[in-house]
């Protein structure tokens, strides 16, 4: 997500409540001189701290109503047992904005997240604890506090998760807008995230991310069985990150949200500490970092991970590929952000690993995406769908067969760098993949010129194993309006010979006047 200008856009597609925008200009004023990296930790541990005693205090005012009943307001038990989390009073929202106009409220603020750590166990390690540091101005930490006060907006409806959730989301956002290239580690876009969701539909499993950055994934899937009337209950989330800031940044996004996980017991390297090795996962949701030349390949020679070529040391891509691939169930899917240029690299062997995926027929779909979608990098993205089951029985046998899908001129500018991708976008991309898949029903699929094209592994093999969609799709079909070619084209040179006379006239004109003025050509 982008600047708070976006909003106008951002309401067609649900990505906003409609005040963010303006939450988000209020507490940018308050950063000053503060680097947004370092400023980022300072606003979502607020919401944080804001999300949590929301939900405590709602559930302990019910407590307070119920004490002739045995009830005891201040029992941790009786939170823990409805996923709620123990807040402290030390560590309550109306004590520190009791504090807030106090020069030690950078110690109440750390003394609170010391606090809710230590009683709550999920917690531990996770939360900010810098806010009494000289370089953070009391004064503007004590105005965040009152401006965050505001977010709950009275009721116990609006102080829901949701409302907070999707605040925290919006925040992250801008925060990976304000960073550039360095947000993209930790944040991606929002319409991406939807696009892969939709896509796979993970309405039942485990779903994994082993490069997880701020959680967005499991974010969004979670919204997407809810959306459906589906059951939480049947999901399962795994995850894995290896930058220690962001791994609590998406420990505390999906603690926001109440979404149960298992991210680890701290952050670490995929490749060279897989945490989840055991995991066959029903559904990989993924944006690894582009073209990674500083992920220690050559320590990883002879892994078991390799099965279809040895990835080169100084290209992550195809290493990444092949860890999804390894961690997929039998009827797995895995769909997950690469650089365009994997599609047809011939590089250190990248080629052939390609070609091996390609032939052992786990290549389901390719998405070509717009550019200008991503905070970090201008380089072309575009999406990759593995399944090892192509012959999975709720579907159509699409054996041999590969969907290519060419979306490079959808989406909309939000601002003069960055583009979005609409609902519309996003609902004609998944339906045409679901309609492919399925191939029946009321909308039965077909190829499309320049957008869509069910192409067979003959063909791709043709074209050298190459998997660019615009390869395949062709070009757009032109509206043909009947006009016999003879006539369409006395009818066109007629035009071109009128306008011929007028450019001569009215260089004549310009002459005549440039010569009044005494000027020459």
């Amino acid at each position: 997500m982008a600047k708070g200008r976006r909003s106008n856009n951002s309401k067609s597609n649900g990505a906003t409540l409609g005040f963010e925008a303006t939450l988000w200009a209020a507490a940018d004023k308050l950063r000053n001189n503060m680097d947004a990296a370092e400023y980022k930790h300072v606003v979502l541990g607020l919401i944080f701290l804001k999300y949590i005693s929301d939900a405590f205090e709602e559930r302990h005012a019910q407590l307070l109503k119920e004490v002739d009943q045995g009830a005891d307001p201040e029992d941790p038990d009786e939170y823990r047992a409805d996923n709620i989390f123990w807040v402290p009073k030390e560590a309550r929202w109306s004590f520190l904005q009791a504090n807030a106009k106090q020069p030690t409220i950078g110690k109440f603020v750390d003394d609170a997240m010391i606090a809710i750590e230590r009683d709550n166990r999920s917690l531990k390690s996770v939360l900010p604890k810098d806010y009494a540091r000289p370089a953070l101005d009391k004064q503007q930490l004590g105005e965040l506090i009152d401006l965050i006060a505001n977010i709950g907006l009275g009721d116990a409806e609006n102080r829901s998760k949701d409302i907070l959730g999707r605040v925290y989301e919006y925040f992250l956002g801008q925060f990976a807008s304000a960073e550039g290239k360095k947000g993209g580690q930790f944040y991606t876009p929002r319409c991406v995230v939807r696009v892969l969701v939709e896509m796979l539909a993970p309405y039942k499993g485990r779903i994994f991310d082993p490069c997880c950055g701020s959680g967005g994934m499991f974010v969004q899937s979670e919204k997407f069985v809810k959306d459906h009337q589906g059951h939480l209950g049947d999901i399962s989330i795994f995850g894995q990150e290896s930058n220690p800031t962001t791994w609590k940044l998406a420990k505390m996004n999906l603690a926001i949200r109440g979404i149960d996980n298992n991210l680890g017991p701290e952050h670490a390297d995929s490749f060279h500490r897989d945490l989840h090795k055991d995991l066959r996962a029903d559904f990989i949701l993924a944006n690894p970092p582009f073209n990674s030349s500083d992920w220690g390949g050559e320590r990883l020679r002879e892994d078991v991970r390799w099965k279809y070529g040895m990835p080169p040391v100084g290209n992550a891509n195809f290493a990444w590929v092949q860890h999804f691939i390894y961690h997929l169930a039998p009827s797995g899917i895995a769909g997950f952000v690469l650089a365009n240029g994997s599609m047809s690299s011939n590089q250190s062997g990248e080629g052939e690993i390609r070609k091996n995926i390609i032939e052992a027929d786990l290549v389901d779909c390719m998405v070509a995406l717009p550019g200008q979608l991503f905070y970090s990098t201008q380089i072309p993205a575009c999406l990759w769908f593995l399944a090892r089951d192509r012959k999975n029985g709720r579907f159509r046998d699409r054996r041999g067969e590969t969907l290519f899908i060419d979306a490079r001129k959808m989406g909309v500018l939000i601002d003069r760098v960055h583009r979005e991708l609409t609902a519309e976008d996003i609902a004609k991309i998944a339906a045409t993949y679901h309609a492919w898949r399925n191939d029946s029903g009321a909308s039965p699929y077909e190829d499309v010129p320049g957008f869509c094209k069910s192409a067979k592994v003959e063909e791709i093999k043709k074209n050298g194993h190459v998997l660019t969609p615009g390869r395949y799709v062709g070009a757009e079909a032109v509206e043909d309006n009947g006009e016999p070619f003879e006539e369409k084209m006395q009818r066109l040179t007629a035009k071109l010979g009128q306008q011929f006379h007028e450019s001569a006239r009215l260089e004549e004109e310009i002459r005549a006047n440039l010569k009044g003025m005494e000027f020459r050509i």
